[in-house]
């Protein structure tokens, strides 16, 4: 046995013909001393495992990786860190679904820690395109999967994120699909009469997201300030209808509320006064704007499913959850509303974004202001 200098430990060639190498080290997570031993064919393979092992130690990393699954510890990380996380309750639900689905029972789930790899990583998202995923779902599959492995590399069970050393994948933009003015009005006319008509004309006047529109309650209503305060966003979690946080900071905003808009919410106010009237003993006071005939708040589904049946009957193709929001956008840029003023009004975590979103329409709020900037020349 030759003792190596400097406390590097002991490296010695066993009767079989192996090599081992061995040191002790304080562990990162328990402060307690520990001893690691490797093996190799030969003393300069022993020799390189045991320099890397050192390494890590020296760097307050583990000296070698966790021999736990990446399902069994991402099972952990759903009851653990992400349930104490301050992300949204809705976010906690997707990110946990995703989880289950496509990671705890897949092949890289049955895969250990010590053992998994960028490659491994890359395999894993080919997979998923392969199997016809949409490439958000990859995105946001992706976006899961560093997460637990961020925690794996805090818990001291792998020295490196794999995940971290792979492209984020991408998704392609693409403008987004907006109605004109004249496309607009055959959906609203198409839902008339219809118990969602209301939700689909606020959506229109005021560009809300859907789930923001339905958590709306009457207090959050201003009609003589003329301001709807968005304080939250309704929808279903763990199947379960809940208000929870807004998207962002910046969504947490307060619009402006137009006449017509106004004019909508107040019709609105005058149904559900005589729907709590013939309800009686059977309505549920909840405060919400809009209410199933009993009080209860509506299942953004069923408000989809309305708009859906709208578009088909005013033989509009294409027509999605956020056509009326961008709709409503489009038609504040192209009447000159400022691109500042029309990510405020949105909610938009910045302009950047509003900006990335309605690129589109840049050459004719462009050409707007130039009309604009000749026409205070006096150019004709």
């Amino acid at each position: 046995m030759a003792k190596r200098a400097n406390g590097e430990g002991s490296l010695y060639k066993r009767d079989d013909g192996r090599w081992v190498g061995a040191f002790t080290y304080e562990d990162p997570i328990t402060g307690t001393v520990k001893r690691t031993v490797v093996y190799g064919k030969t003393q300069a393979e022993a020799r390189a495992k045991m320099r890397e092992r050192r390494a890590r130690a020296d760097a307050g990393q583990p000296v070698r990786d966790s021999r736990v699954t990446l399902g069994d510890y991402a099972d952990r990380w759903m009851g653990s860190t992400l349930a104490a996380s301050a992300r949204k309750e809705s976010t906690k639900a997707t990110y946990s679904t995703l989880a289950r689905v496509h990671i705890i029972g897949r092949s890289i789930g049955d895969t250990t820690l010590d053992r998994l790899k960028p490659s491994d990583v890359e395999r894993f998202v080919l997979d998923l395109r392969d199997a016809g995923k949409a490439q958000a779902t990859v995105r946001q599959v992706y976006t899961v999967l560093r997460a637990i492995l961020d925690a794996a590399v805090r818990d001291g069970l792998i020295a490196r994120n794999p995940a971290a050393q792979v492209a984020r994948p991408g998704v392609d933009r693409h403008d987004a699909r907006y109605l004109t003015r004249d496309e607009v009005d055959r959906l609203l006319a198409a839902a008339e009469g219809t118990r969602y008509a209301p939700v689909l004309e606020l959506l229109a006047f005021t560009g809300m997201r859907r789930g923001e529109a339905l958590a709306l309650r009457w207090d959050d209503i201003d009609f003589d300030a003329r301001l709807i305060r968005v304080r939250g966003t309704l929808g279903r979690v763990g199947g379960i209808l809940l208000v929870t946080d807004t998207k962002t900071e910046r969504s947490r905003r307060a619009i402006p509320l137009s006449e017509r808009a106004a004019r909508v919410l107040r019709a609105v106010g005058e149904r559900q006064a005589a729907e709590r009237v013939a309800a009686r003993d059977e309505w549920r006071e909840t405060g919400f704007v809009f209410t199933t005939e009993l009080g209860h708040p509506v299942d953004p589904r069923n408000a989809l499913r309305a708009l859906t049946r709208a578009a088909d009957r005013a033989g509009l193709e294409g027509v999605g959850l956020h056509t009326l929001r961008h709709s409503a956008a489009s038609a504040m840029l192209g009447t000159g509303v400022p691109l500042k003023a029309v990510s405020d009004v949105l909610g938009h975590s910045s302009v950047a974004i509003t900006g990335d979103v309605y690129g589109h329409m840049a050459p004719e709020v462009q050409r707007s202001a130039l009309d604009a900037l000749a026409a205070a020349y006096g150019a004709e």
